[in-house]
């Protein structure tokens, strides 16, 4: 078929370490092809090879057998080939159509200025697609996570794209975007678009992809088509071993009322009431833009309330700030680790001791043997791959990241920890750790509330679950009665039959 995309025989190392073993994958225009591996698989790196970043120390990559010279990013554009990464990558203080602007500055100059209403014209037209309903003019900033990665895939449909790499495109899209987004897709192939789609949300690959290649510790496994492969059979291929379940929950026993909120309202949310008891995993669902994460910041004292209680162990509260909160024994994983959740120039020692400095520290110096020691039981007992306690957060896979995200809260030894999105972009494997430490936490007689826009591990993890609409709580539904097409009703407002 004319426009073949093939990578050949790739080997690639970096300071003598071999990351990818003679690789191979081909992607047919039309097409949408997943490719599957665990974090350290070798996907990011051959992708970086695809996209011009790397050079492969061998091998070639080659459309309709003629090699393709792939210096930079911008060779790799000149050949139609984009990617969406999964990390965001945006100004925030530069609006929409400024960001799909940086580095398309050609396609928009008319006599050395930019054309403003062309760039608008466009941005409108691509937003539109997305069925996104932001001004072009709107700051980045104040648009949420899911909106922001509308904008990332706004930036690749901005230009005339032969092949497009979505790395983990929904991560921060609710059930209805993805939707949107797969009609999308659905476009892209009928315009003859060979799409890499890269995703650790093993559901969607069937909605969507037409071939998987798996990829395991650098080396390509397999490709099939999908249609004759199962689940248990890729994610077996994946981790090299057999994974029997795919949300292990477990039933723990559940204590006291830890948390209550009555008729709670912010510039956010309005008239939220809910509670939480020890044991328990309670989630919170909803659309994006719903109220969510606006919750759990009232909870933590981010954001302040305008009216209702706040009762923690039966006492009325109202943190005016997270030091307040932590001191509680309140815990929040936020959802942008990397921005909000870590110090990425820092080692893992450092960024897991921050929250409990002052227990750790003897007239205002720290007592490295006590830090020490905690971040050695922390690296255990959460079992995070890495080279040292000293090894930067930004070298981490996803999935160790998050995991010391875990840690230093852990560290804090909360009644109730606050998880929104826990799982975002980590590979399966990686997850197993995470629902096996939530696990570990209720049965410890502490509580979870869980925010997480994948709805079935929303109901695979979760006792109960709050489903947010319009800012508000519209209902909610207990383990034993979990429906999704239930969940999602009540989540846009649709009648229940």
């Amino acid at each position: 078929m004319s426009g073949l995309l093939q990578l050949e025989g790739i080997n690639k190392s970096f300071s003598g370490v071999s990351v990818l073993k003679n690789v191979k994958l081909d992607i047919y225009p039309g097409e949408v092809h997943a490719l599957l591996g665990e974090n350290g698989a070798g996907k990011s790196t051959l992708m970086k090879i695809l996209t011009g970043v790397y050079s492969p120390d061998s091998g070639t990559v080659k459309i309709d057998g003629q090699p393709l010279t792939l210096h930079s990013i911008h060779d790799a554009r000149n050949y139609g080939i984009e990617m969406i990464h999964q990390e965001i990558s945006l100004f925030p203080s530069l609006s929409i159509a400024e960001n799909l602007l940086i580095g398309r500055e050609k396609i928009f100059s008319k006599m050395g200025f930019i054309d403003r209403t062309k760039l608008r014209e466009r941005t409108n037209e691509v937003l539109q697609r997305l069925m996104l309903k932001k001004d072009p003019n709107t700051l980045v900033k104040e648009l949420s996570v899911g909106e922001q990665q509308l904008v990332e895939i706004a930036k690749a449909l901005l230009m005339d794209v032969r092949y497009l790499i979505m790395d983990e495109p929904t991560a921060a899209l609710t059930d209805l975007e993805t939707e949107r987004l797969f009609d999308i897709i659905q476009s892209l192939k009928a315009s003859n678009v060979g799409i890499i789609y890269i995703s650790h949300r093993m559901e969607e690959l069937f909605s969507i992809v037409d071939r998987v290649t798996v990829m395991r510790d650098g080396q390509y496994i397999d490709t099939r088509m999908i249609k004759d492969a199962t689940e248990h059979q890729l994610v077996s291929l994946m981790v090299g071993r057999s994974v029997t379940e795919r949300y292990p929950k477990e039933q723990a026993s559940v204590g006291e009322e830890i948390l209550r909120l009555e008729n709670v309202s912010s510039a956010h949310v309005h008239h939220i009431t809910l509670n939480i008891r020890a044991g328990e995993i309670v989630g919170i669902g909803g659309l994006m833009g719903s109220g969510r994460t606006e919750v759990a910041r009232i909870i933590f004292g981010v954001d302040r309330k305008t009216k209702g209680n706040l009762v923690w162990k039966q006492q009325v509260c109202n943190f005016k700030s997270p030091v307040e909160a932590i001191k509680k024994g309140i815990a929040f994983a936020t959802e942008d680790r990397k921005q909000q959740g870590l110090v990425l120039s820092a080692g893992i020692r450092e960024n897991i001791s921050l929250p409990t400095l002052k227990q750790r520290s003897k007239f205002g110096f720290i007592e490295s043997s006590k830090e020490k020691t905690l971040v050695n039981s922390m690296i255990t007992k959460l079992r995070i791959k890495s080279h040292s306690m000293d090894q930067e957060a930004c070298r981490l896979s996803g999935g160790n990241q998050q995991k010391v995200v875990l840690a230093k809260w852990m560290a804090t030894e909360p009644s109730l920890f606050i998880l929104d999105e826990p799982t975002r972009g980590i590979d399966v494997g990686a997850k197993q750790e995470i629902y096996r430490l939530m696990n570990q936490i209720v049965a410890e007689g502490n509580a979870i509330l869980l925010i997480s826009s994948d709805l079935p591990e929303l109901l695979g993890m979760s006792d109960r679950v709050y489903v947010m609409r319009d800012h508000t709580i519209a209902g909610e539904l207990q383990r034993d009665s979990f429906d999704q097409d239930v969940f999602i009703k009540i989540a846009t407002g649709g009648e229940l039959q």
